[in-house]
């Protein structure tokens, strides 16, 4: 049985951070996904949250779940089902510019607890990325600064609940795929469990933890540490019992932010040819979104191809 890394942020102050930083090498190297504890987000905020989100889906959302499963006939599949995900979302996007307003059937007293949640989560992503720098050797700020392109980072939040599923069998809350961009930190139901990602070739439960905040690592951060570290491809279960509770965020790099393999990581490891591209990642999303649910490699491989009929400069980073 494997022990699914889980990482306490409070030990990075103090005689425990050597020890701590060890473990975050060790989980963004071989396994592109671990859990945090103690990272410094207020469990009193999380509560919130997560009973607001409850709220929400039971007030505006249920009703339409279930009318789109009537619709499609999903309670009488007969055989597996691959062209849709047994899941209920909406999506808030943060940065560059918020939509919260825009967002239809949102009290006002839960677009204030989403904003406040965002911020929260917006520090402890560049926290993570300053640590990923500082475990890579790279300068302290450099992947901020390669996210940011123009105009900052885009940086949003899916909300999303999986209902109870009469075919769990042959439904997938969410099929198996790689994120596209940076680091996602998801507050995950502490209860009702069903996230997995593949490791070794075995299917791994990431375990459900009261007041965790998963992280995982993006298409893009692959690609800068050329394959240093690795996204990982993961899926929701569907579960006969429960309505899981998920709030992915994902602080991603601006749209026209240059991506490639971190010069010094090549000079470090000696490898002046890599084999990951180097792309506009507006460019990148646009092809993700037709082949999300399709391997990365030929992804890269795309991408790639696009690169060498276009050169495209290096950003500054200074």
């Amino acid at each position: 049985m494997v022990n699914f890394p889980v990482i306490d942020l409070g030990k990075l102050d103090g005689e425990g951070r050597s020890f701590t930083m060890e473990l975050i090498k060790d989980a963004c190297e071989n396994w592109g996904f671990f859990e945090l504890v103690n990272h410094g987000i207020s469990h009193e905020l999380m509560d919130t949250v997560e009973r607001m989100t409850k709220e929400h889906y039971k007030k505006c959302m249920e009703q339409k779940f279930k009318e789109m499963v009537a619709t499609k006939g999903l309670e009488h599949a007969q055989s597996e089902i691959n062209d849709v995900d047994w899941e209920s979302t909406f999506f808030l996007r943060h940065l560059p510019v918020s939509n919260i307003t825009e967002i239809p059937d949102l009290d006002d007293s839960y677009r204030d607890v989403m904003r406040n949640f965002a911020k929260e989560i917006e520090n402890l992503a560049e926290q993570m990325l300053d640590l990923f720098c500082e475990n890579l050797g790279l300068e302290k700020g450099y992947l901020k600064r390669v996210f940011y392109g123009a105009n900052g980072p885009t940086f949003g939040t899916k909300v999303s609940n999986y209902p109870p599923c009469p075919k769990p069998e042959l439904i997938k809350g969410l099929r198996a795929h790689t994120d596209a961009g940076g680091i996602i930190l998801l507050f995950q139901d502490d209860k009702v469990s069903g996230l997995q990602l593949l490791k070794d070739g075995e299917w791994i439960d990431v375990p459900p933890m009261k007041h965790s905040i998963v992280i995982n690592l993006g298409d893009q951060l692959e690609v800068i540490t050329n394959g240093k570290y690795k996204s990982i491809e993961h899926r929701v279960i569907a579960q006969p019992d429960g309505n899981r509770l998920s709030i992915a965020s994902f602080y991603n790099p601006g749209s026209d932010a240059v991506i490639y393999p971190a010069p010094e990581l090549l000079e470090k490891e000696k490898e002046k040819n890599t084999t990951y591209p180097k792309f506009v990642f507006e460019d990148y999303m646009k092809l993700y979104a037709g082949l999300k649910f399709q391997a990365k490699e030929p992804r890269f491989e795309a991408m790639k191809a696009m690169g060498n009929a276009t050169k495209l400069a290096p950003i500054s980073t200074a």
